[in-house]
């Protein structure tokens, strides 16, 4: 058997190795290392951003379908929208670079993982330490009496209710509702002590997630941002900037820290 293709053409394999030789010496050397992800990191896995041609915004308008004082005045017709989310979302599964950064996780290079989706791929795809910016979907809530379900034992309800008969509410973050305090908090004392910062898939411009790259930036950590395109991070806060999918990056990137680390010889 022949040596396996490299995932980039040869005329990307000189700049794209330098850049994830730089991206690695960063992380080993960094003590506090995070990452920030977005929907650009799980659109591998078959969920299209919901802002994409495609994604849930182009059926759904996000005033009408995906807000807390929406699902308070009609929670029968948000439950069109969230059942369609929840069909999609339980259907993914974990693609290379959710596999790759749990994988930095367990071997002690890659400390906090904050994202913006509610999708739980992270977990499933092995990491533990994982702050949800917008919430889940894993359970539901009762606004009335606060009893909680998880997401599997009601999936089978056309509307899901609590015992108490209200319409229960997925636990994920819809707009007009505020990120959740200890998320919010953590999230801002991670970034102020972080000595690198990992931005995976997204274009950091929803607040207040946007703000932590700038955080971690201020307090000194050096960021390496994977993305498909260019971003306003780039050009301003950016030290290395490595363009593409997110999972052949991220499977490469694993190896080459482990290189760095010494924990492989070839």
């Amino acid at each position: 058997m022949g040596e396996e293709p490299s995932p980039f053409c040869p005329k990307e394999r000189s700049n794209m190795a330098d850049l994830i030789a730089q991206a690695a010496e960063i992380i080993c050397r960094s003590n506090m290392t995070l990452a920030l992800t977005g929907a650009g990191i799980s659109v591998e896995s078959g969920i299209p951003d919901f802002r994409s041609v495609g994604g849930l915004w182009s059926r759904y308008s996000p005033e009408e379908y995906a807000t807390i004082s929406a699902f308070v005045e009609d929670p029968e017709k948000v439950w069109m929208m969230l059942r369609e989310m929840d069909e999609m979302l339980s259907a993914s599964k974990p693609n290379k670079a959710h596999l790759g950064i749990g994988e930095l996780e367990k071997l002690g290079y890659l400390h906090y993982i904050i994202t913006q989706n509610v999708d739980s791929l992270h977990q499933a795809g092995g990491a533990e330490n994982v702050i949800e910016y917008h919430g889940h979907s894993r359970s539901l809530s009762c606004f009335r009496c606060g009893n909680r379900y998880t997401a599997e034992e009601k999936r089978g309800e056309y509307l899901p209710k609590c015992r108490c008969g209200e319409i229960l509410k997925p636990d994920v973050v819809l707009f007009g509702e505020a990120i959740p305090t200890k998320a919010l908090n953590t999230s801002f004392q991670m970034a102020s002590s972080a000595q690198a910062l990992m931005v995976v898939g997204t274009s950091a411009v929803v607040s207040p997630a946007n703000t932590i790259p700038i955080n971690a930036k201020q307090n000194g950590a050096k960021l390496i941002e994977i993305n498909t395109e260019r971003t306003h991070l780039t050009d301003s806060v950016t030290d290395v900037f490595i363009q593409g999918e997110a999972g052949k990056i991220i499977e490469t990137l694993v190896v080459e820290v482990k290189k760095t680390a010494g924990l492989v010889t070839s």
